[in-house]
């Protein structure tokens, strides 16, 4: 096993790694909208959905992959309700369209309106 470290995301906010390589499969924690150059989340669903697909995005480079290789991620939304303005921006970044779960949750860390996780083969 090998932990994947990257400071071009945000770093793990608990006892955790941004990252894990297993037999070459990448396995991602969660990645909430935080930029990693500042600390901030942007406003609303669409912004800060770009920018957890850019945080998994760069998580899956570090370790050697990229989102393209991706077959399985994992979704929490904060409100059903932007479930549609959330696919909009996913679908330019995961255009393999690998297989998903979405899902709406109670809250989440920071209070962010989303979250993915994802899983993917090396390049």
């Amino acid at each position: 096993m090998k932990v994947i470290e990257t400071m071009k995301a945000p770093g793990a906010i608990g006892p955790y790694s941004q990252g894990f390589e297993v037999n070459g499969v990448i396995y991602t924690s969660g990645q909430i909208p935080v930029n990693p150059e500042n600390g901030t989340t942007p406003e609303g669903i669409a912004a800060q959905a770009e920018q957890s697909c850019r945080n998994v995005g760069a998580i899956l480079n570090a370790g050697g992959s990229g989102l393209e290789k991706v077959f399985k991620t994992t979704c929490f939304l904060a409100d059903m309700a932007d479930f549609a303005a959330f696919n909009e921006v996913y679908a330019k970044y995961f255009l393999s369209k690998p297989a998903r779960s979405c899902v709406a949750v109670k809250t989440l860390p920071k209070g962010v309106l989303c979250e993915i996780e994802a899983v993917a083969v090396k390049k």
